[in-house]
Order: C-alpha cells, then sequence, then structure tokens
C-alpha cells in the first residue's frame, strides 16, 4: 500500500554495493525521523550523486585540504575542465577539515557564488553541489561563510531542474539552524520562497519533501514562535502543507512525513489555532489517522508508517484545545477516528509504546469533549479492548483510565454499561496497584460508578469491593482513604 519516498540522490556502487548503500542511507532517514518522536530534532541531510562509482564514494579524504587548495587554483583559469573541477572539488569538501580550509582561502566563494551564477548549467549544478558539502560541515563557521550564496539560492527555487532545486533546498536546510544564517534568510524572503516553491511544485514529491524538511528545520527555531510562525501563517504554506496529508498510498510516506511535522512544529509553538482550523487541519489529519488506522488494523504497518502517525497523533491532540465544542463533529468527520486510535493503541502497544502513549492521549482529549464519541466507544464494544490494557504501565493505563472516566462522566447510564462490560473488576485490580495515581482515578471513575445505580453497588459489593475499601481506609493516607470512607459511609454500607 504505503511507499516511503526516499531521497533521490544516491551514489550508485556496483553490484550489491548498491543494496548496501541504499540500506545504509534508509536506516540514516529512519534514525535522523524517528529521534523527533521523543524530542524536537534539528538535522543535517547530505544528498549524494548519482553518477559516483565506489571508489569515489569511498575515496580517501586524508588529503582533502591539498586537494581543496589545487582545485581552487585550477578553477580561477577558464576552461573546459571546469566541471571535472569542481566534481573533484565537491567531493574533497566531504572532509571537515577540507572544509574550513576551503572557506580560509582567499576569494574561495566568491568564486563558487560565481560558477553558481553563471551561463554554464552543468556548473552551476557542480557549483550548488559544493555548497551543499559545505552545508553539512559540522564547523559553525563554515555555515556563515556561505551566505554570499543564499539570495541565490532562494532564487534558484523559482525554476529549475528538480535536482538542483532539491540540492537548493537541502542546502538551506542545513544551513538555516545557524542563528546568523537564520535571521539572513528571514530577511531575505526564505519563507515566501519556500511558499511559491511548494505551490509550484506540488506534484514534485522530491521537491514537496525538501521544502517540508527546510521549513521544518525553520520552525525548530527557539524565537520560531515570534519571529517565523507569524510568516509562515500569513503565507500560502499551510494550506499546500494540509494538501500533501493525503490518504492517497501513490504520494508516498516521505513528504507527508516532512510536512506533518511542519504542522506539528505550528501546533505546538502557539496557543491560537484558529489560523489552522480554519483551513481544516484538524479534518485533514483525523482523516488521514483514520485511513491510516485503518491499514494498522488489517494488519499493514509499512516501514516508515509510525513516522507519520507521531506528527499526526500530536496535532489532534493539540488542535483539540483549540476547537469550539461546536464544530467538533464538523472538524473531526465520523466517529471512525476512536476506530482508528484504538488500532493504534493495540498495534503500537508492545512495538511502540510511547506512539500507543500518544493514541491515547488523543482519545482522552476527544472524549473529553464530546459525549457522542464516548458513547461511539460503547456502542462499537471498543470498551472491553480498552479495559484490558489497564494493567500496561509507561503512561498507558492512567491515560485509559482518564479515558474511561470520560465516558462516566457525561451519562449515568454510560456508567452501567461500563460496569457491564467488566470495568468493576478491574477498577479492584488497579485499586490495589502500588501507583498512587492509578489508585487515585480509580476511586473517582469507582465513584462515579457506584453512584449512578444501585445494581452496579450491589454488584461491586458482591466482587468484595467492601474488603477492598476498607483495606484502603486503613493501608493508605490522605485524601485516598477519605474518599474510600466516603463511599463506604455514604453508598455502600448504607
Amino acid at each position: 500500500m504505503w511507499r516511503l519516498n526516499k531521497v533521490r540522490h544516491k551514489a550508485g556502487r556496483p553490484g550489491d554495493s548498491v543494496e548496501e548503500l541504499k540500506l545504509k542511507r534508509r536506516e540514516h532517514e529512519k534514525a535522523l525521523r524517528q529521534a523527533r518522536r521523543d524530542r524536537q530534532l534539528v538535522s543535517k541531510r547530505l544528498l549524494l550523486n548519482d553518477d559516483e562509482d565506489q571508489s569515489e564514494v569511498t575515496m580517501d579524504t586524508n588529503s582533502g585540504e591539498q586537494d581543496v587548495v589545487a582545485v581552487l587554483q585550477k578553477l580561477h583559469h577558464s576552461g573546459p575542465e571546469r566541471d571535472t573541477h569542481l566534481k573533484a572539488l565537491s567531493k574533497a569538501l566531504r572532509d571537515p577539515s577540507a572544509q574550513l580550509t576551503f572557506i580560509k582561502q582567499e576569494n574561495s566563494m566568491h568564486l563558487l557564488v560565481g560558477l553558481l551564477t553563471g551561463s554554464d548549467a552543468t556548473c552551476r549544478l557542480q557549483a550548488v553541489r559544493c555548497l551543499h558539502e559545505l552545508s553539512h560541515s559540522p564547523h559553525t563557521s563554515v555555515a556563515s561563510a556561505c551566505l554570499p550564496a543564499s539570495p541565490y539560492l532562494l532564487t534558484y527555487l523559482s525554476g529549475q531542474s528538480t535536482k538542483f532545486t532539491e540540492l537548493c533546498l537541502y542546502t538551506l536546510g542545513n544551513l538555516c539552524p545557524d542563528s546568523v544564517v537564520k535571521e539572513k534568510l528571514l530577511a531575505q524572503g526564505i519563507v515566501p520562497a519556500l511558499a511559491s516553491c511548494l505551490e509550484n511544485q506540488r506534484h514534485n514529491l522530491a521537491v514537496v519533501e525538501a521544502v517540508g524538511f527546510t521549513l521544518s528545520q525553520l520552525l525548530q527555531a527557539n524565537d520560531a514562535a515570534e519571529k517565523i510562525i507569524p510568516m509562515v501563517l500569513a503565507s500560502s504554506l499551510p494550506s499546500h502543507l494540509l494538501s500533501v496529508l493525503t490518504p492517497d498510498p501513490k504520494f508516498g510516506l516521505g513528504p507527508a512525513i516532512e510536512c506533518a511535522w511542519c504542522i506539528h512544529y505550528l501546533t505546538c509553538s502557539m496557543k491560537d489555532h484558529r489560523v489552522l482550523l480554519a483551513q481544516g487541519a484538524l479534518l485533514q489529519c483525523s482523516s488521514l489517522l483514520v485511513s491510516l488506522g485503518g491499514a494498522v488494523a488489517e494488519g499493514n504497518k509499512e516501514e516508515g508508517m509510525e513516522l507519520l502517525i507521531c506528527p499526526l497523533l500530536r496535532c489532534v491532540g493539540n488542535l483539540l484545545s483549540s476547537c469550539p465544542l461546536t464544530d467538533l463533529s464538523a472538524q473531526m468527520g465520523d466517529i471512525r477516528i476512536v476506530v482508528a486510535l484504538c488500532a493504534l493503541l493495540q498495534a503500537f502497544l508492545h512495538t511502540q509504546p510511547a506512539l500507543a502513549r500518544e493514541s491515547a492521549w488523543v482519545l482522552n482529549n476527544l472524549t473529553a469533549h464530546s459525549r457522542a464519541l464516548c458513547s461511539a466507544l460503547l456502542t462499537l464494544n471498543l470498551v472491553p479492548g480498552l479495559i484490558q490494557l489497564l494493567p500496561f504501565s509507561q503512561g498507558i493505563n492512567t491515560m485509559i483510565l482518564r479515558v474511561l472516566a470520560n465516558i462516566a462522566h457525561n451519562k449515568k447510564d454510560f456508567c452501567v454499561q461500563l460496569a457491564h462490560r467488566g470495568l468493576l473488576s478491574a477498577l479492584c485490580a488497579t485499586l490495589k496497584m502500588a501507583d498512587q495515581e492509578m489508585v487515585t482515578l480509580s476511586m473517582d471513575v469507582l465513584f462515579m460508578l457506584v453512584v449512578s445505580s444501585p445494581q452496579v453497588a450491589e454488584e461491586f459489593v458482591k466482587q468484595g469491593g467492601l474488603l477492598l475499601l476498607e483495606a484502603i481506609q486503613y493501608n493508605s493516607e490522605g485524601e485516598i482513604r477519605q474518599r474510600a470512607t466516603h463511599l463506604l459511609e455514604h453508598h455502600l454500607l448504607s
């Protein structure tokens, strides 16, 4: 079904080495994206050439500094071999020491910018490749040295070949985490440039993915909420980013992953989500989650799918906080969202518990806002599956108990239905847990169930509830003991 579209420019190697390199590239890209699940991540990406052979990719870079000086001398003289010299320079610039040597050479950046803006298309491509290698440098001084090229990189986003545009975008994305470069790029109009590029190239998946990467780098800046996000919201970027979040498997996961993280960075950095809600962000994200949840329920867990599910869950959870209750049903679509969330919960419980917890968090936010969705969990018989998750730790059980509390809080009849589905016996187990938060939440839910119906209270007594509460009275402290006493004296013993 789904296919994770990766960066196109990979080095070519003879025989099995091609597959080996592809595997390493896939693992590297996956590691970069996976790190975002638990924290924001500013990362750099390096695109490899299509036409490099094995000796070129694995070349010895010990002589990189000398190579840079020698090649620069050759490039100062015009001639038909400039293309060859630029290729040699880009390879030499993979050596971090050579990168420092390059920026220290007199007029080196001026020469490279001249070739970037020249009339020879082949030299322009090789020049941007050199800049791309420099942008990947671990040395902060190199990023600032690339500033003279930044206005041209932005200009070239408006119409070049796919490979050239990708290189410009990933180069900009690698450079913009540097605070000095970021300020310059913002002043030079990187936000409208990215918006225009995404609008004009929205059917070019490689470029869309590259735009998403570059924008995500910008949005992770410490001052993004004050300086960058208002500019992004005022542009056409949000609507185009949302349009990429499509359940069409032909579109691929790669672009959707990058754009979903951009939307996530927008939602988590601002309190007022009205602009995004007005553009249908909640509906778009939840609809894609429904599609992905359906695929997961059918046993389809394509590689990289969890890297798209994670930001979508966070987007939905954050957007719910700003969505008016009167608009919730229209914004969320239909009740299939709770089916999808329960499917994701079950599917990732053992392999990706953090993702299961995110799913439970969104389910909690939904049920806190909507009686209809609480009813859907009962009607679709999803509650027994949730009750079975109460023994699990890592924050999953507390979130599930909050979901059940939301259901119980909505209607007395819901409490009776919860009791009939086995919640009373589950609460008898959770009340014995060492986790005080679980015990407190369990007391809250138990109170709502017991006071909802005499039959429920009677059933709790039959299951040994009196002895359990009496034990809590003598073995617990403070508020929990008081709650146990109140239940016994006012609702059970009476």
